[in-house]
């Protein structure tokens, strides 16, 4: 069957017309999605010419998301079309965009430009598009590299909402043992705490340490992101933590740790949050087989006396925030982050806490 471009018409969702959002909603439950219009930004619907949604794709930041055809017109331009409006609609306000979706599917996006970054099968395939793409990410690594007189190179990735002395005790320890340690620092707004006070935070409470190199995490690490799994609706949560976090740690070690020439990877033991520990899973699996060792310590607590009961976390700190006991928990916080905490400056941020807050 060949269709012309002329066969289809193309509309964007109006997310207030509730007859759009449930012909959307019945057309994606046929392939067993749950629309959900609140993680979307732009999401545009493809028509026959008898009016019938034969296709649609969604975009989030520059995250595709929900983009499906329906089997009868998937040898048509429709996907193409689709694919294409949506880059184009990311690419004005980003450099790149990525895709997830399923393995035996990224062949689909290969054939209109995407490279596949990194596969976790059976249930994830990472793909980007865009003037940007991993390899700048990795020159912009070289650019930052810090020459050693030894291979004794370690990594630590925080995201510190906010920097404890838990934190701090961790990258103490990285800095003690090893020549020099990279410490990435998770870059997306999506915690409590925004990037820039989390990086000066950070970058104050580690001012005594000469041998520490801060860097952003960019899209590449723990883009956590926040990944997709609208598509994975009969999976396991385990299972969908686990490729996620696979995923993460293979651009880790095939991206990351080359460039910097990182042989080792600090971090903290994980007792409670179920995404934290197969991220930690993931790096003991993988991370070995690239030549890196894992190095998982135990949390501790203010007197820095090892206790798994009591250890010391920023969710403690933001919960006390919550509800309005930080007092309780000032001895989990180096004098800076204390004195930002108790200061006006952070009223905002304490304020947003206490009416509602993530995990992470």
């Amino acid at each position: 069957m060949n269709f012309e471009d002329t066969d289809f018409r193309q509309e964007i969702l109006d997310p207030e017309n509730p007859l759009d959002l449930k012909l959307l909603n019945t057309f994606l439950k046929r392939f067993d999605f749950d629309f959900k219009p609140e993680e979307v930004k732009t999401t545009m619907i493809m028509y026959n010419l008898n009016n019938e949604i034969i296709g649609t794709g969604s975009l989030n930041g520059n995250t595709l998301k929900y983009v499906v055809v329906a089997p009868e017109f998937r040898d048509s331009t429709a996907f193409a079309q689709i694919v294409t409006y949506l880059a184009d609609k990311a690419l004005e306000n980003h450099k790149q965009c990525f895709v997830y979706t399923k393995p035996e599917t990224a062949k689909l996006f290969q054939a209109l430009g995407y490279s596949l970054i990194a596969t976790a099968e059976p249930l994830f395939s990472v793909l980007e598009f865009g003037y940007k793409t991993i390899k700048d990410f990795q020159q912009h690594l070289v650019q930052n590299k810090i020459e050693t007189t030894t291979t004794n190179i370690a990594t630590i990735v925080v995201n510190c909402n906010p920097f404890t002395v838990g934190h701090r005790y961790l990258i103490e320890k990285a800095s003690e043992e090893n020549e020099l340690v990279y410490l990435f620092v998770v870059s997306e707004n999506l915690s409590a705490f925004p990037f820039e006070i989390r990086w000066k935070l950070i970058k104050e409470g580690i001012a005594h340490l000469n041998n520490v190199k801060m860097l952003s995490t960019g899209p590449y690490i723990v883009s956590g992101a926040i990944f997709p799994n609208y598509f994975l609706k009969h999976e396991s949560w385990s299972l969908i933590s686990e490729k996620q976090a696979e995923i993460d740690v293979k651009i880790f070690a095939e991206y990351i740790a080359p460039v910097l020439n990182i042989k080792k990877r600090y971090i903290g033991c994980e007792t409670y949050c179920e995404t934290t520990a197969a991220y930690n899973t993931a790096m003991h699996k993988i991370l070995p087989k690239h030549n890196i060792e894992v190095i998982e310590c135990e949390r501790i607590t203010s007197n820095k006396d090892f206790c798994k009961k009591e250890y010391i976390s920023a969710s403690k700190i933001r919960e006390a925030i919550k509800q309005d006991n930080l007092n309780e928990v000032l001895d989990f916080l180096p004098e800076n982050t204390k004195n930002f905490l108790l200061s006006n400056e952070s009223e905002e941020i304490r304020q947003q806490i206490k009416e509602t807050y993530g995990r992470h």
